[in-house]
């Protein structure tokens, strides 16, 4: 088939926008390269944003660090599930996520007297009405929380306040480049969540570059093969599709899962689980219409109840197709599935810093799936149900 993405890439710049492709494959093919710069600009902020931290609290030890909360709205609450074990291995520290649409009903329930708290929060635009709701009466109302807000726009509401309330609130704002301009986040999740994952590595920051360059050596070499597996497997036409993984890569699994769902307009129906979560009801919905994922884990522990689960739906031959992505291993994962890829990586590479190569493949299952649905994946929402920035809202007090 060659590489799918590269042909759509190529394809002349009037198809591409009367067909909706100008944004999408561009953002989704241009991450690897985009990885280097977030690098980079985590590295010239390096010394701010230890300040930051360190005003907050981070590195004092488990008995008086302060709970983190990462922040975010759909794609980038998944930022922040994605982040969390990474963090809280690096901190030794509570570190929740929490949705801001959850924050700001509930701000109450989430914060107690006395208590020191630092919001990591992710916003692509930086615009979000309830992330700008949330920030402001934080801002006002808490004295005790601290802010990091990672960005991709330096002119949103976010940013500004900011640089309003810089006594307690830090902007990181990366390049505009990973400012998707498609309805879907792509590189923006991927970017946001390596700038994350910079942030846990402020003290070894050097020795993390090297695994980033394993990062984007990996990602330039899977993209190709994701991309004609990923088209492959939408021409079969599957209406629904069940995506599974454990700790940092269950994030992967869910925001491939919305991948889906917001770029087929609904007309592929999915649901994310763990292995171990997707026995107790929902693997019902693995139906003869189903392409299911499995992200495995490169932890023995947690790869053996994954390939338990590939075994037991293998042996109940549930399911269209299913597909694999995994790191090299011992094990031969491909048995039980019919598609199987290998990052190219070491074996024993950490599930903490998989997140940004795995959720490619889901990022091309929608991207594919929505051309299959004959909609446009920039902007995929043919009766305006979605957009790429959340309608604002009424804010009750």
């Amino acid at each position: 088939m060659g590489n799918p993405l590269h042909a759509l890439l190529e394809m002349p710049e009037r198809e591409k926008s009367e067909r909706g492709l100008e944004h999408t494959p561009r953002e989704i093919g241009q991450q690897p390269a985009t990885w280097r710069e977030t690098y980079q600009r985590c590295h010239d902020r390096n010394a701010e944003l230890k300040d930051a931290l360190r005003r907050a609290g981070i590195g004092r030890g488990s008995s008086s660090s302060p709970t983190v909360y990462l922040v975010g709205a759909g794609t980038s609450d998944y930022i922040g599930r994605a982040l969390t074990p990474l963090l809280r291995g690096q901190w030794g520290c509570d570190v929740w996520p929490i949705p801001s649409t959850t924050l700001l009903t509930e701000f109450e329930d989430f914060h107690r007297a006395g208590r020191e708290y630092l919001w990591i929060s992710f916003s692509r635009s930086g615009d979000s009405p309830e992330g700008v709701a949330l920030l402001e009466r934080a801002l006002e109302q808490g004295r005790e929380i601290r802010h990091l807000v990672i960005t991709c726009n330096q002119h949103g509401a976010m940013a500004q306040l900011c640089a309003r309330h810089a006594d307690r609130a830090f902007a990181l704002v990366l390049a505009d480049s990973v400012n998707d301009r498609a309805l879907a986040m792509t590189s923006s999740f991927t970017n946001m969540l390596l700038a994350g994952q910079c942030v846990g590595h402020l003290e070894e920051f050097s020795p993390f570059g090297n695994v980033v360059a394993q990062m984007v050596e990996a990602g330039e070499r899977f993209l190709p093969q994701a991309a004609e597996v990923a088209a492959a497997i939408t021409l079969l036409g599957c209406t629904r599709a069940c995506f599974v993984g454990s700790g940092a890569l269950r994030g992967v699994a869910q925001e491939s899962s919305l991948k889906v769902v917001e770029l087929s307009a609904g007309k592929v129906a999915t649901m994310a689980e763990t292995p171990l979560g997707l026995r107790h009801g929902p693997m019902s919905s693995v139906d003869g219409q189903t392409l299911f994922v499995g992200y495995l884990s490169s932890d023995p522990r947690r790869r053996g109840y994954e390939l338990d689960l590939l075994r037991e739906i293998d042996h109940k031959r549930l399911g269209r197709v299913r597909a694999v992505v995994s790191t090299p291993a011992i094990d031969d994962a491909s048995v039980l599935a019919d598609y199987s890829l290998a990052l190219h990586c070491p074996a024993d590479f950490p599930d903490h810093y998989r997140p940004v190569l795995d959720v490619m493949f889901g990022q091309l299952i929608g991207l594919f799936a929505s051309m299959r649905c004959g909609l446009k994946p920039d902007q995929p929402s043919p009766n305006g149900a979605i957009s790429r920035v959340v309608q604002p809202i009424k804010l009750y007090s």
